[in-house]
């Protein structure tokens, strides 16, 4: 049986990376075809924000339960049934959004979407890091991280170039396409090797009965809480903050997110280059850690610049934030093969959902002092939360990854 795969190269990375390219692509041109879309549709400017906000609702709902069940299944049914059935379900969802002529289409294939874009990074970092020898594992789930988030380069400029109708049937059909390289990839030899036995698999719970293992999978996704912080609230919201700071001119949001994703895409390559380079996940992690609140500080600080200047904070900002690389791998290190995929896919989405509380967290401190004020109390609560998980969680670059989570 052929358990590892020695080309970094090989079929299974090109197409998770490509996979995680459409997912980014569509989880990002939502946010940016939003207005488009929902005007298009006929709604009022009202409507527009309420309808707006409902759709956000719908597809975090989406990507929570689907994070728990593609997790599930990617221990219980395999890697590769999971990785295609993400992508399938999200390119349907695409296709479909393109075609809906009213705000309940349009829910019910968000949600759809949401759950179908919960699976396929998770699922694609586990198969990578199974198959390839651990010396080059890294630089595996390095690329897919790196060319993935390109995806949401590619969502600004074409949601700029085309109808919002035909962005949708692009995604669509650039998963479809995906599901076409499905030929030829293996599946994981160590999952091969477990589903036979009588062992406990894709047991969520579990991951909660006892305290050593929680703590373990509550800090894997405490170390990612700056990644959403920065997009979500410092990118997101990076009009509101450029008035504040009293910057010379305007800026679109919908540029810093592209100038913010290229430079996490360099980031990503940075990041899983060096984690290789120092035989070191956590090292790797720490310094980006510190990169980020470094440009985070220089953000709030850097009061009566020119859009060229924030733009290039943003930029850097996002080159911090590039140890998602780095989370990702991490958390397909950190447990054995029967809770592996379950955790992999898992904790991305929580990372994403607790941006809910992250902004919850903003609004009252920017309520009781002042937008910047609040924003910059809120980015050190996120990044201290995540230095102290980053120092205190297990190096994992040498381990070895073909062993049973004892449950």
């Amino acid at each position: 049986m052929r358990h590892k795969s020695n080309s970094v190269l090989s079929i299974a990375v090109i197409v998770a990376s490509l996979g995680y390219f459409v997912d980014i692509y569509d989880l990002l041109l939502f946010s940016i075809i939003r207005i488009k879309s929902l005007t298009g549709l006929g709604l009022n400017e009202q409507q527009v924000r309420d309808v707006g906000l409902q759709l956000l609702n719908v597809q975090m709902a989406g990507l929570l339960l689907g994070g728990i069940l593609w997790g599930v299944l990617g221990d219980k049914k395999g890697r590769l049934s999971v990785l295609f059935g993400s992508i399938f379900l999200y390119s349907v969802a695409n296709v479909a959004n393109g075609l809906v002529h009213g705000t309940q289409g349009y829910l019910i294939w968000r949600f759809v979407a949401g759950v179908g874009l919960a699976g396929e990074l998770g699922a694609g970092v586990t198969l990578v890091s199974e198959l390839l020898p651990k010396e080059k594992r890294g630089y595996g789930t390095m690329l897919i991280s790196a060319f993935g988030v390109i995806g949401a380069v590619a969502a600004g400029l074409i949601g700029k170039l085309f109808e919002w109708r035909t962005c949708y049937f692009i995604g669509g059909g650039l998963g479809f396409v995906l599901l076409l390289m499905r030929i030829g990839i293996l599946e994981s030899g160590m999952y091969v090797s477990v589903k036979d036995k009588k062992v406990s698999r894709g047991n969520f719970l579990v991951l909660f009965s006892d305290w050593k293992r929680c703590w373990k999978y509550l800090k894997c996704i405490l170390i990612g809480l700056p990644c959403w912080y920065a997009i979500g609230i410092l990118v997101s919201f990076s009009n509101d903050f450029a008035k504040a700071l009293g910057v010379k001119g305007a800026i679109v949001p919908g540029t810093a997110v592209m100038v913010f994703y290229t430079a996490l895409s360099i980031g990503s390559l940075l990041s899983g280059y060096l984690s290789q380079i120092w035989k070191s996940r956590r090292k790797s992690l720490i310094l980006f850690l510190f990169m980020t609140l470094f440009f985070v500080l220089i953000y709030f600080f850097a009061r009566g610049i020119t859009p060229l200047m924030f733009y290039l904070i943003c930029f850097g900002m996002g080159v911090g934030v590039g140890y998602w690389a780095v989370f990702v791998t991490i958390a397909a290190e950190q447990f054995g093969t029967n809770l592996r995929a379950t955790v992999a896919i898992t904790v991305p989405n929580f990372v994403r959902g607790v941006l809910v509380l992250i902004s919850i967290c903003f609004k009252l401190l920017a309520d009781r002092f002042s937008l910047l004020t609040g924003g910059l109390l809120t980015g050190l609560i996120c990044i201290g939360i995540a230095l102290i998980a980053a120092f205190t969680i297990e190096e994992t670059y040498h381990k070895d990854l073909d062993y049973i989570e004892e449950v």
